[in-house]
């Protein structure tokens, strides 16, 4: 049986808890998976801080695909949209509360086609070793 992805639900129950903890809820999102639409002005290192909470963004949307909602930059409106794969974590901006995902869901590096280098592949079983 196949499930659907925990990170839509524990972004909108991490937004939750830090709105029930008088937190500013921030995203960190890794802007080079497709389909993000955030203001290119504000990204660096491929990355951006936003901040969710109500009184900075109007309409916020967190369902189980994107994040979506309308905000100001620079006191320009703009619609933001947000692949959740590309959410890499949700926390407080005032104590860094919150939860960081693995990098699991971020695009693969780009690759050089001249290298013809590659990872060892073991095909061994599998061991466990006691550590006292």
């Amino acid at each position: 049986m196949s499930m659907t992805s925990q990170k839509p639900y524990l972004v909108r129950a991490i937004h939750e808890w830090l709105l029930d903890n008088q937190c500013t809820p921030y995203v960190l999102v890794n802007t080079r998976h497709e389909g993000v639409q955030v203001p290119l002005d504000f990204v660096k290192d491929d990355r951006i801080v936003l901040n969710v909470a109500p009184d900075a963004i109007r309409d916020l949307l967190i369902d189980n695909e994107w994040i979506s909602f309308s905000a100001r930059f620079g006191g320009k409106a703009m619609d933001v949209f947000i692949p959740i794969i590309s959410v890499q974590a949700i926390y407080g901006k005032e104590n860094n509360e919150g939860m960081f995902f693995p990098d699991d869901d971020q695009p693969p590096p780009p690759t050089d086609d001249n290298s013809e280098e590659t990872a060892p592949v073991s095909k061994g079983r599998p061991s466990l070793k006691v550590v006292k």
